[in-house]
């Protein structure tokens, strides 16, 4: 039975390759000369250290800019807020979402049976199983699933016949 999985991930590599870039443009930057500012991956999670909240601010563009650039979807960041401290040091985390929460997956299946396609589907842990007798029902599904804007960016893999 033909099937295909929808799922929300984001390339490891291109996180690394933003955060990167954007330690490169730090050090470069004239207005960063002799700051105390840092930026370190762990994972899934960007840790943004600085002065005060103004460059606080500014890491955080740099690095949404650089995410945005390597193509990786802004619907998958999640930033917290700035913690200042009394002495002005600020800290931040942007944490990047995998998979597909179970909102979001019941939302995505509500849509495609909402529909009237011809097929089925199942959630399964943080993606969606589509599954159908035509291939060509499973491929309207992927085109009406694109045009409609979700909270979270979708990806199609695992296309079966």
């Amino acid at each position: 039975m033909p099937s295909f999985d929808i799922v929300s991930q984001v390339n490891s590599m291109e996180i690394e390759n933003a955060v990167n870039q954007a330690k490169k443009e730090l050090a470069n930057r004239f207005d960063f000369k002799g700051s105390k500012a840092e930026i370190t991956l762990d994972k899934n999670e960007i840790k943004l250290t600085a002065e005060d909240q103004f460059k606080i601010r500014t890491l955080e563009e740099m690095v949404l800019g650089r995410l945005a650039k390597r193509g990786v979807s802004l619907k998958s960041v999640d930033k917290g807020e700035p913690d200042i401290s009394p002495l002005g040091h600020a800290r931040q985390s942007i944490k990047i979402k995998q998979g597909i929460e179970s909102t979001a997956a019941k939302e995505i299946t509500g849509f495609i049976r909402d529909g009237k396609f011809k097929v089925t589907t199942q959630i399964q842990g943080d993606e969606v199983r589509v599954n159908s007798k035509s291939r060509d029902e499973l491929q309207t599904v992927i085109a009406a699933v694109r045009a409609k804007e979700f909270a979270v960016p979708v990806q199609f893999v695992n296309f079966r016949d």
